[in-house]
């Protein structure tokens, strides 16, 4: 019985490492999504001449 409980401790342990590698590895991080809005006036004074 001691021995099923390690066991069974021991694989909690590696299914909670492993799930912390899984989530690091998805990345959730998207800026595009959150602030990044397209060029702005500075942008277009150097690429198109200044007008919007």
């Amino acid at each position: 019985m001691l021995a099923m409980q390690s066991l069974l401790r021991y694989l909690n342990q590696v299914a909670a490492r492993c799930q912390v590698l899984l989530d690091f590895a998805r990345n959730r991080y998207r800026p595009e999504l959150h602030y990044m809005r397209g060029p702005g006036p500075k942008w277009y004074e150097k690429h198109q001449g200044g007008a919007f």
